[in-house]
């Protein structure tokens, strides 16, 4: 599958760490900072907040020529006309996603392992989410860290771009694109920056600067 999307600086909300933050606030500083992917990531909103919050995200993202993905809820991102959706792997099954997806939005899918790597590109993922790269607090669910060794491993069973996210920094980005990594998801290192903006630059410059190597 030819890549698509642009994952160098792949910015992840969640305003319940994010200094009082809306969802919206949160996308709109990522694109001034020069975020390429956002991803608006509501897991307790109920559909039609996720949908209205979802319809002004693309729109400020279009402008910019962002990529706007939903976590997980495939109905809200069909409706808001976003890029597409990322999956986890309790969440909605990687075929499944792509069957109501249609050919057109792009999958994204997490996985921390070759096998799940494997099936996630047979089953019509765009890219994968692979982590936690180093150790988090941020999702509950993230299990250990797997290491930046867990990326070149997983580049033998896919072809498609790899997100290396979890605990990731601005310290640490360069290593994890280093590592083969086609970019890194950042939570809370916009979202609990003092200025998101700023941060989000900076991460940036890091990113591309280790990518230019």
């Amino acid at each position: 599958m030819t890549a698509r999307g642009d994952w160098r600086v792949y910015v992840i909300t969640d305003a319940g760490r994010s200094r009082g933050r809306s969802h919206l606030e949160i996308v709109e500083a990522a694109v001034r900072g020069g975020a390429t992917a956002v991803q608006l990531r509501m897991k307790d909103e109920p559909a039609r907040v996720i949908v209205e919050t979802a319809r002004a995200a693309v729109a400020a993202c279009r402008a910019a020529t962002v990529t706007l993905i939903v976590n997980d809820r495939v109905d809200a991102a069909l409706a808001a006309g976003a890029d597409g959706v990322h999956v986890g792997q309790d969440d909605l099954p990687a075929a499944a996603a792509r069957a109501l997806l249609g050919p057109g939005p792009l999958l994204g899918v997490s996985a921390a392992t070759r096998e799940e790597a494997a099936a996630a590109e047979r089953d019509g993922a765009d890219y994968l989410g692979v982590g936690a790269i180093y150790a988090t607090a941020t999702k509950a669910d993230a299990g250990a860290p797997v290491g930046l060794g867990r990326i070149a491993e997983i580049r033998t069973a896919s072809t498609l771009p790899l997100v290396g996210i979890g605990g990731i920094t601005l310290e640490n980005a360069a290593a994890v694109v280093r590592a083969g990594a086609a970019g890194v998801a950042v939570i809370t290192a916009v979202t609990l920056a003092d200025d998101m903006v700023a941060a989000t630059r900076r991460l940036r410059e890091r990113v591309d600067a280790a990518l230019a190597r």
